[in-house]
């Protein structure tokens, strides 16, 4: 009993110190943490093939687990990212992506939350590499226009930077973006927008009426392929252009969970709601639909993204996949950080995240 008293007056002894040096002990974990961070190269350790992380899984309304529209794709040490939704690229930033590495942005279309975290993106791009290039913003016709708005919004910001930190972190040549706009290819045709060292990204027409030009991109490096929908309804289109992909990101909405939003808006007298529910029915597919494109394209695996309404309560997810098992097996649904590799040489589509 002795022994066990002195054991216990041990141990509060040795608490009350380490609660005291709480922050000194703090501080030299956060430098060796900074350490192992600033020394670790991610993009390396994922090794050869095409990569694919979630930077953002979520639609316009707020969700802990999905962020706005993100998609970061890996292929020879370089990051590709379609669409820059909220959140985006500190997401990035927490699955320890080096944002300095970016290469290109791909817009599918012009949606506030595809486009709201494209200023953000560029700046910590431009000042965590000390980037003299700008950053090139792929996406159809009208992208200079939000390239240039971005660009204005962010002048002062970037003479503030470069005044504190001189052209070593801030070099004004490397300040904002530059867009390149494509035209909206015609149903049944393709364009590529991008190609370089083995990697090619294409361009296609996707469904989102009355928005548009909305694309989707196909990416294709080391013999794997991924495309990402971008927001759009069940497209023939899309889906001819899948065929036989590795992994299919098809955006999704339930149609079963926005009419209980509808109705609970319709029943409170809230008209705006009301009109919203009742508007997005029509230019987004179902998680259902999104399976019957997967299945009928021969899809290796179909990673759900831009998930409306967003998954809150227990059940949701259940009841947002309602009669997809039925169509299509091989899917995940998405969180911000769920990430996929896809080696060469192989059919293998690996998971390696489930989420942040």
């Amino acid at each position: 009993m002795k022994k066990l008293h002195v054991i216990v007056i041990s141990l509060v002894v040795i608490g009350a110190i380490v609660y005291a040096q709480r922050g000194s002990i703090a501080q030299r974990i956060m430098a060796k943490g900074i350490e192992a961070a600033m020394s670790t190269d991610t993009l390396a350790e994922l090794g050869e093939g095409l990569h694919v992380a979630l930077c953002g899984a979520g639609g316009p309304l707020p969700d802990k687990k999905r962020s706005g529209a993100c998609v970061a794709v890996v292929a020879g040490g370089k990051i590709f990212v379609v669409d820059a939704g909220t959140n985006g690229a500190r997401n990035l930033n927490a699955m320890r992506y080096p944002i300095g590495k970016v290469e290109r942005v791909f817009l599918t279309h012009f949606h506030s939350d595809h486009i709201d975290g494209l200023g953000e993106m560029a700046t910590l791009r431009w000042v965590s590499a000390g980037h003299t290039d700008k950053l090139i913003v792929v996406g159809p016709t009208g992208v200079k226009r939000v390239t240039n708005g971005f660009n204005d919004s962010y002048s002062q910001d970037s003479v503030y930077r470069h005044d504190h930190h001189g052209d070593t972190v801030a070099p004004l040549s490397g300040h904002g973006m530059i867009a390149q706009a494509h035209p909206l290819p015609a149903a049944g045709e393709i364009i590529t927008v991008y190609e370089q060292d083995g990697l090619r990204v294409q361009m296609l027409a996707v469904d989102h009426q009355p928005v548009s030009p909305a694309v989707a991109y196909l990416f294709n490096y080391q013999g794997r392929s991924l495309l990402v929908s971008g927001d759009t309804a069940k497209s023939a289109n899309l889906e001819q252009f899948a065929k036989g992909v590795d992994l299919l990101i098809h955006e999704a909405l339930a149609p079963n969970l926005v009419n209980i939003m509808n109705a609970a808006a319709e029943k409170t007298g809230n008209a705006v709601m009301a009109k919203i529910t009742f508007d997005i029915l029509d230019y987004h597919a179902s998680p259902v639909e999104a399976a019957e494109i997967a299945r009928d394209a021969g899809a290796g695996h179909l990673l759900y993204y831009h998930i409306v309404p967003p998954l809150i309560l227990p059940g949701m997810e259940a009841a947002w996949l309602e009669g997809v098992d039925e169509v299509f097996s091989d899917y995940t649904v998405g969180e911000d950080g769920t990430a996929f590799t896809l080696p060469p040489g192989s059919k293998n589509i690996i998971q390696t995240r489930t989420g942040m």
